[in-house]
């Protein structure tokens, strides 16, 4: 699956998805093609959610995989190896106590430091084409009273970086993993992103439509479902529940 890296720094986009997508569906794209936006107008976060951002503050980039040599029951096999490239880059500067909130947030401690959307495209029952769009917040120290929980990596290490270093490192980090999902042994990848799975083996509540519960994380299924157990084992696909803060 290896490509040239090629990455394309982008001023002003709505979406950095949408712009590599565009790309897909004009027959342009290429593996391991990225495209990274100064500012997104309409940056997109998980469930319809929107992602926003300060200019030229912040990492928004999208990459494209060719996903040819996956099977479609493998989604979530790419979804473990992008986190844990996102995990591996932001451990580098911030080090202990960052985890992936399932299904792909990153989190330092009980904050919001950056989430990964992944889009896919599909030919007929062949799965093409993954669109992996990850946001990252890097130097904004001021956010929007409407979030509820962000965190930047200056806040954390109380450092300035330089966007675009952080950009290619970001990038080399994610490829790496995601250049060696089919020649890793899955068992590995599974237990890899179990191990950094965020509240793990610890008693939180969920909300599924108007119910509220407790209960305890025990896991993800190959699937990508949460696993959980309180009176009873549990599995919620994605979308199913939300954490409640």
């Amino acid at each position: 699956m290896s490509a040239p890296a090629f990455i394309k720094i982008l001023d002003t986009v709505d979406s950095t998805n949408n712009y590599a997508m565009a790309k897909v569906r004009a027959g342009l794209a290429r593996h391991s093609m990225a495209f990274a936006a100064m500012e997104q107008t309409a940056g997109k976060g998980q469930r319809g959610k929107s992602w926003q951002m300060a200019k030229g503050q912040n990492i928004a980039m999208s990459l494209l995989i060719k996903t040819d040599k996956l099977k479609v029951e493998q989604q979530f096999y790419l979804s473990m190896a992008i986190s844990l490239g996102v995990i591996d880059f932001f451990k580098n500067f911030a080090h202990d106590e960052v985890k992936i909130k399932w299904p792909n947030d990153l989190y330092w401690r009980d904050r919001k430091a950056g989430g990964i959307l992944i889009e896919t495209v599909f030919k007929g029952n062949n799965w093409k084409w993954a669109v992996a769009g990850i946001g990252i917040n890097i130097n904004q120290i001021r956010f929007s009273h409407s979030l509820p929980n962000p965190i930047s990596l200056q806040q954390i290490t109380g450092r300035e970086y330089d966007i675009l270093v952080m950009i290619h490192e970001l990038y080399d980090r994610v490829m790496f993993r995601v250049e060696n999902l089919l020649t890793l042994s899955i068992d590995e990848l599974y237990q890899e992103y179990t191990r950094n799975l965020y509240q793990l083996n610890e008693i939180v509540t969920l909300k599924k439509g108007n119910v509220v519960f407790k209960t305890t994380i025990r896991g993800v299924s190959p699937q990508g479902q949460l696993l959980t157990a309180d009176k009873m084992e549990r599995q919620f696909d994605f979308g199913e529940v939300e954490w409640v803060q």
